[in-house]
């Protein structure tokens, strides 16, 4: 499944919100510490005054060796609320008074309440307020904060003459005051949650400020940018690209701006051009249809200037003979008529007469058939019937140019949808063409082929040559107007050109095979369907078989 990108500004919505999570976190986690380090000072602070002010009211029953007075002091200040227990070490480290009344052994300098000052080699003698204090938590595990207060050997204590301590003693003891810090932690967690609650709150007001601000001032811009783009990319240019909230993005929204003016500017330029451009193509279409059309005309004559000689051949002939029978004839007519003797002869010269007029009539009417203008009338035609009626027409001449000619027709040939006179004209070229392609190479062949294709969707007609044959470099331009190889005056190149024009008219098509030396074969293509949607009913003509 591919992944679907995320837009810019949820990216930006998502780490500006990350961000900030982290900071307010960080920021709460700060301000948490600060309030549990300020809130453990005071602790300090009182229990450093607390146990300074025991130390102050006890010490002139201290002065006068009165213990119980002391230890009733304490035991009374060890019943405020808050206050865990009080504890009085001498020098050598043995409890000699405790308000919890089990404790008056002798403790391990190594012990929680005694290694702030005994951790060094010498004890220390002078020790900061933070020093003195400790946070430990007892076996039930409550926390607790324990002060410890040094008792010096004051001038007055040395020279009391009850119980004077020697001078070089420093200290004569510890005050241990442990304080319960039971409600300092639930203040402390009640600090915590309102932090929490704060920055949750701050968390939801910060994301819902990111959200508002990055959808007005980045994605709607953004938004509006991609749709002018899309819209440019469809090439929908009508609609402007404006954006009004200032920097880089309107700026940007300006120049796409910029770009749509031109591009649309542009293109209604370009869309004037074709529209001229397609004025000119279509007129000159129209000037080609014409030229086209005075082409087919040109080469038509020059098909019948190449058939009038053929013909006027194949006329003479039986004119002759018809002049030559009439003489005959009128040799045996007499005056009173035709002598009894020769009435046969006579009829027999009649027949001869009548043949050889019906074969010139034969031909004036296949000449005039050919010749004949007329729109073009495409119907059902039988191309094998339309081959032997034109071969018909140039047998006489080609035999005349020493060429044989040989028809390889298949009978059952489908009928194909064509405009017979046409068709006749491409035939006439083709053959004519070939059999000049034969000229000095002694006896000369052309072979007319038609076959049916194995899918019975096209017709296909080959005319092949034993002639010289065509140049590779000349083979791509044989359909070209006005292209000839013949010696001037033998040729203008308009017979292949309106041949080529005839078979496109008519869907189909033609190719041309030739080796130099060998021969030339033209195979033509015709579809057996009704082109360019025309239909039978339509065409204007009848079929021909």
């Amino acid at each position: 499944m591919p992944l679907v990108p995320q837009r810019l500004a949820t990216k930006l919505i998502i780490s500006l919100t990350v961000i900030l999570v982290a900071v307010d976190i960080a920021g709460g986690i700060l301000w948490t510490q600060t309030q549990e380090r300020q809130t453990l000072d005071a602790m300090i602070l009182g229990a450093d005054q607390l146990s300074r002010s025991i130390s102050s009211a006890t010490w002139y029953s201290m002065l006068d060796n009165h213990r119980a007075a002391i230890y009733q002091v304490m035991q009374t200040i060890a019943l405020k609320q808050g206050i865990n227990r009080i504890r009085i070490f001498n020098k050598e480290g043995r409890v000699m008074f405790s308000t919890s009344g089990n404790e008056l052994v002798q403790v391990d300098k190594r012990a929680e309440a005694c290694v702030l000052c005994h951790d060094s080699e010498k004890p220390l003698v002078k020790v900061d307020v933070p020093s003195r204090a400790r946070v430990f938590s007892d076996p039930q595990g409550h926390r607790q904060l324990g002060m410890v207060t040094p008792i010096y050997n004051e001038p007055a204590c040395s020279d009391a003459p009850c119980h004077a301590h020697p001078p070089e003693y420093s200290v004569l003891g510890v005050l241990d005051v442990v304080l319960n810090l039971d409600p300092v932690d639930l203040e402390l967690a009640g600090i915590r949650k309102r932090i929490l609650v704060i920055i949750g709150i701050q968390i939801v007001l910060t994301a819902a400020l990111v959200i508002v601000l990055t959808r007005r001032f980045v994605d709607k811009p953004i938004q509006q940018l991609r749709e002018g783009a899309r819209a440019v990319s469809a090439m929908q240019l009508d609609t402007p690209i404006r954006i009004t909230t200032g920097g880089e993005l309107q700026e940007l929204a300006g120049s796409m701006e910029a770009m749509r003016v031109k591009l649309k500017k542009a293109l209604d330029e370009l869309n004037q051009f074709t529209q001229r451009l397609e004025e000119k193509v279509k007129e000159r279409t129209e000037q080609l249809e014409i030229v086209h059309q005075k082409l087919l005309q040109t080469a038509r004559l020059a098909s019948l200037g190449q058939l009038s000689a053929s013909v006027a051949h194949e006329v003479n002939n039986p004119i002759s003979g018809i002049l030559n029978l009439s003489m005959l004839m009128q040799r045996i007519l007499r005056d009173d008529g035709i002598p009894q003797g020769r009435v046969q002869e006579f009829r027999q010269y009649l027949t001869q007469v009548t043949n050889e007029t019906s074969r010139v009539g034969k031909i004036v009417s296949d000449l005039l058939a050919f010749s004949r203008r007329s729109r073009r009338q495409r119907a059902l035609m039988d191309l094998n019937v339309i081959i032997r009626n034109t071969v018909s027409l140039v047998e006489p001449k080609l035999r005349l140019a020493n060429v044989e000619i040989v028809l390889d027709l298949q009978s059952d040939l489908p009928l194909v949808y064509c405009d017979g006179s046409q068709i006749q004209q491409v035939i006439l070229n083709l053959v004519m063409n070939a059999s000049e392609a034969t000229h000095g190479r002694g006896m000369g062949r052309v072979e007319v082929r038609t076959r049916a294709q194995d899918d019975d969707t096209c017709v296909v007609m080959k005319v092949s040559d034993n002639g010289e044959g065509i140049r590779r470099e000349n083979l791509s331009r044989i359909f070209d107007p006005f292209f000839t190889t013949k010696e001037e005056g033998k040729g203008v190149g308009l017979g292949l050109s309106v041949v080529f024009g005839i078979v496109r008219a008519h869907d189909g098509d033609i190719d041309v095979q030739s080796t130099l030396g060998t021969g030339t074969t033209i195979t033509l293509t015709l579809p057996l369907g009704y082109p360019e949607a025309e239909h039978p009913s339509s065409a204007g003509g009848e079929s021909v078989s």
